[in-house]
């Protein structure tokens, strides 16, 4: 177990790198920041010159790889971390100096046991990605096919942990000091994080999410998933199909090649939306440089580290929730918030309502190029402090990703308009998924699974209270507590009761000795 000393000194140091940058200001100016953070942040900054416009993005850099995760992560926090700081970590890329080929083919074949020649006719020993976890190489396997290969960082798993375990010490205790601090539920968002780098550290997970996604997605015209090379694939590799396509942020290439750049866009925002609203899985991780459109058009999706997951009640409320904010039903999205429990009850449906109608009613109706899906979230965030409204993980994943493809297909078109594209989507499910055909159902298929679970039920209750046989009970016997009682042995207590028995027998001799003398004498 990591020491106190050792968290505090590891704090004090990333704490000085984020104040270089000024990234502590508004940590110190925030009222809301309880004043023992604030004198540590004073701690930390003391004698450094700082920029006059905070560099958030370049600090985390700075501190290391699971600092530009987590930075990463608090991109999708403006309520934690301020929107100025929320805004300036969406810029950060996650890409350092790539690790020398001999370390990684090293690592390829003790991970496999296994020489590289016998794996991949060719390896590029030069990347064409290196990330803070990872890196990729081209390849062309032993049987001839182009494949991407992704390997693991040596040791990044052990620096990972040293780090998360630092954060959630830094958690726990800034919650511990109640008030916003505990409505904003650091801990969780660091549970949460670390839940996701697990996943990302173990690229067998990441080929399955993969493999998932493209299951969900194959009714889906116009979006793919590379295929998965399970023989060159384990924890620490990753081999998945080489993808040949233009990089959707690349616009010029894209123009030039001749696509549909608005179709392109509505064709984006529809596969997001299946996969968070359709399916409940989806690709949390789809910044530009995870997108490819291939030749004929298709949109080819890469690196699945990070998955988002949402259960079907849950995928219900964001659905009426959407559908609530596009029509103007303030009421019904205010209602929505209040039987999922997001606000608690001792506020007012009416008075959320309204706090509601006054983030959406300016959206409604224009392209993102002059307001955004982006910005109604942040407005959300804003009013959340004010009805008590506790973090909610899974919507907060959905969000930094929903801002994502809000920004990519913005860029491949200005004037898209969101809630155009969104609302037939979101309507059709509604009516298919909640809808009385929908609920009569689902009705039927939990009770008819219900009558199917009796057998099965019946058959245990008899195996836990047996019929009784021909053999008549036995009679209840004394408890006699034994000298080498193997109870006590069993709980390691190996204690003895012997003196305490000899000296009764004595005692007990003595009488019976006592007794014949007296009744010799007499």
């Amino acid at each position: 177990m990591t020491r106190p000393a050792t968290h505090i000194w590891r704090l004090l140091k990333w704490g000085r790198t984020l104040a270089k940058h000024g990234a502590l200001r508004g940590i110190e100016r925030d009222p809301n920041t309880p004043l023992p953070v604030k004198r540590l942040a004073r701690i930390a900054r003391f004698g450094t010159t700082q920029p006059r416009q905070p560099r958030y993005a370049e600090a985390f850099r700075d501190i290391g790889p699971a600092a530009i995760k987590l930075g990463q992560s608090l991109a999708t926090r403006p309520d934690l971390v301020g929107e100025e700081a929320a805004q300036n970590l969406l810029s950060l890329q996650d890409d350092l100096p790539p690790v020398d080929f001999e370390l990684i083919r090293q690592a390829i074949e003790a991970s496999f046991g296994r020489p590289l020649d016998t794996l991949f006719s060719s390896i590029d020993p030069d990347p064409v990605g290196a990330a803070s976890i990872a890196q990729v190489h081209r390849a062309v396997t032993t049987e001839g096919v182009p494949v991407a290969v992704k390997v693991l960082r040596p040791g990044i798993r052990e620096k990972f942990a040293k780090d998360i375990a630092t954060y959630e010490w830094a958690a726990a205790h800034l919650e511990a000091m109640g008030g916003e601090a505990l409505r904003l539920r650091p801990r969780l968002t660091i549970a949460n994080f670390q839940r996701w780098t697990n996943s990302e550290l173990d690229l067998r997970r990441e080929a399955a999410s993969a493999s998932e996604l493209s299951e969900s997605m194959k009714a889906v015209p116009g979006y793919a998933i590379p295929a998965i090379d399970w023989d060159r694939t384990n924890g620490k590799v990753l081999t998945i199909e080489w993808v040949d396509g233009i990089k959707i942020s690349n616009r010029e290439a894209l123009l030039a090649a001749g696509h549909d750049l608005p179709e392109l866009a509505k064709r984006l925002v529809l596969a997001f939306l299946t996969q968070a609203i359709s399916g409940g899985f989806f690709h949390a991780d789809m910044h530009q440089g995870n997108l490819f459109v291939r030749a004929d058009g298709t949109i080819v999706a890469i690196d699945f580290g990070i998955m988002g997951r949402i259960d079907r009640r849950a995928r219900a409320w964001l659905a009426e929730i959407l559908y609530g904010l596009t029509t103007g039903n303030y009421r019904r999205v205010a209602e929505i918030h209040f039987e999922a429990q997001y606000v608690p009850s001792y506020h007012s449906v009416g008075e959320f309502a309204t706090a509601l109608r006054a983030v959406g009613e300016p959206m409604r109706g224009k392209p993102v190029s002059e307001l955004s899906v982006g910005q109604m979230l942040d407005g959300l965030f804003a009013i959340t402090r004010d009805f008590d409204m506790q973090t909610q993980p899974h919507l907060l994943l959905l969000q930094k990703t929903m801002v994502m493809v809000e920004g990519i297909a913005t860029q491949l078109d200005p004037q898209i308009n969101m809630w155009d594209v969104s609302a037939p989507f979101v309507r059709a499910w509604i009516r298919d998924e909640l809808g009385p055909e929908s609920a009569i159902a689902d009705r039927i298929k939990e009770d008819t699974d219900t009558l199917l679970r009796i057998p099965a039920l019946i058959r245990r209750l008899e195996e836990q209270y047996p019929p009784k046989g021909g053999a008549p009970d036995l009679p209840p016997l004394p408890d006699i507590e034994l000298i080498l009682d193997p109870k006590r042995r069993l709980r390691g207590d190996t204690r003895s009761n012997w003196p305490g028995y000899l000296l009764s027998g004595l005692v007990g001799a003595g009488v019976v000795a006592a007794a014949m003398v007296l009744g010799v004498i007499g």
